[in-house]
């Protein structure tokens, strides 16, 4: 009865650490920084790869975006936008109990891309910024390229701070390691 105890009490602080840094990274979003160089995806990642509660894993991050768009404003294309994040939310949970240095860099990658993809051709399809051609599209997702990198720079970033500063509390703190589930027979 105590282990099952400690792994209900073991989750909950596991999880009251990640929402507490998902708040974190949230709040950064409105602070002053470079276009694009901001914690969301990397933070829509950690909530996948770190949320056990899955619902909890895709709602968190759209509340937090919500919320700081309150701030930020609204526009057009924000359902795209929250899409994308969602991406990155399932991409988070393919490193669940695998999170490795290479698995995180690669996630971290592929969220980054997704989202420039996305993003970039929902402003060419739903904006009048370019022509509605293959040349307008090339032109669009040409643009966009100084915006990728800094998406890739802060999700990088913002990644290693989320999962190095999730992993040292985890080492740091006995209530926070992962409990074994094993059992003897």
């Amino acid at each position: 009865m105590n282990t099952e105890i400690s792994q209900k009490e073991n989750l909950l602080y596991r999880t009251l650490l990640a929402l507490a840094l998902i708040v974190l990274a949230a709040a950064l979003r409105i602070a002053p920084h470079p276009w694009n160089f901001t914690p969301v995806g990397a933070m829509a990642l950690f909530s996948g790869a770190v949320l056990k509660d899955r619902r909890l894993a895709f709602f968190f991050p759209l509340l937090a975006l919500f919320l700081g768009d309150i701030f930020i404003g609204f526009h057009k294309l924000i359902p795209i936008v929250y899409a994308s994040f969602l991406v990155n939310v399932a991409i988070g949970l393919w490193l669940r109990d695998r999170r490795t240095v290479a698995r995180i860099s690669l996630a971290t990658l592929l969220g980054a891309i997704q989202f420039f993809i996305v993003t970039n051709f929902a402003v060419w399809q739903f904006l009048s910024g370019y022509p509605h051609t293959g040349t307008g599209l090339v032109a669009c997702y040409i643009a966009g390229v100084p915006f990728f990198w800094n998406t890739l720079a802060g999700d990088a970033f913002y990644a290693a701070l989320l999962f190095g500063s999730y992993a040292y509390a985890e080492r740091m703190l006995p209530a926070l390691r992962p409990v074994s589930l094993k059992t003897d027979n």
